[in-house]
């Protein structure tokens, strides 16, 4: 009789121990800390983008340098640099379709700065943003749209400069896209903060472009 008794109060320990491991395991799962999904940002461009003339672009570009603010907050966001130098929105009408093999979350759009320079008719370089935005919001129609606004010299004609300015407006307010004026805002035309051929930006210029596009961009990361 007393080996029935004890052989039933060992089963019940085992299997109050086993209730106990159970509990425990399901709180060690609560602590554990979700992963979040890593986003895509797609950063859209030409050598302003690519990071022309620097020491080491992948590392000092602007779409870097807002990699290191999203890593400093925390935020679930990969920055992919997709700056070709050269690019005209032509250009890059014809190469964002391969781009988008890829998941983008985020879109930022810098493309125009090379038609400006080369007088292409502003009618035609509005049409190929429009085209290249409707790319992306045809493959990912969630997607978040940014366009950096750009402008051209005087020296190209008052009347084509100022046509030119005004379409980034434009196509940002057609497609509800967040806008950023002047992406070489504070630094365009300043020789301490450009290269020698005085289109690119010197190192402290692209850390003021960075803040140009941050101010507006961080905003749609924290919808």
């Amino acid at each position: 009789m007393n080996k029935v008794v004890t052989l039933i109060l060992i089963i019940c320990l085992a299997a109050a121990c086993s209730n106990d491991q159970k509990k425990n395991n399901t709180t060690e799962e609560n602590k554990m800390p979700v992963q979040k999904e890593i986003k895509n940002i797609l950063f859209f461009g030409n050598s302003l983008t690519a990071g022309y003339g620097l020491d080491d672009p992948s590392a000092q570009s602007f779409p870097a340098l807002i990699q290191n603010k999203i890593d400093s907050l925390g935020l679930p966001y990969k920055c992919i640099n997709a700056g070709s130098s050269g690019e005209t929105t032509a250009g890059g009408k014809s190469r964002i379709g391969w781009l988008l093999r890829n998941k983008v979350d985020v879109f930022v759009l810098e493309l125009g700065a090379n038609d400006g320079l080369r007088g292409i008719p502003v009618k035609e370089t509005k049409a190929n943003l429009q085209a290249i935005v409707d790319t992306v919001r045809s493959k990912y129609p969630s997607a978040k749209l940014v366009l950096l606004g750009m402008e051209v010299p005087p020296n190209m004609g008052g009347s084509y400069a100022a046509s030119f300015r005004v379409i980034f407006r434009e196509i940002a307010e057609k497609n509800n896209m967040t806008f950023v004026p002047f992406l070489l805002d504070n630094v365009a035309g300043i020789s301490r903060l450009n290269q020698k051929d005085g289109i690119h930006p010197t190192m402290e210029g692209v850390r003021i472009m960075t803040e140009n596009v941050w101010k507006e961009l961080k905003k749609v990361l924290s919808d």
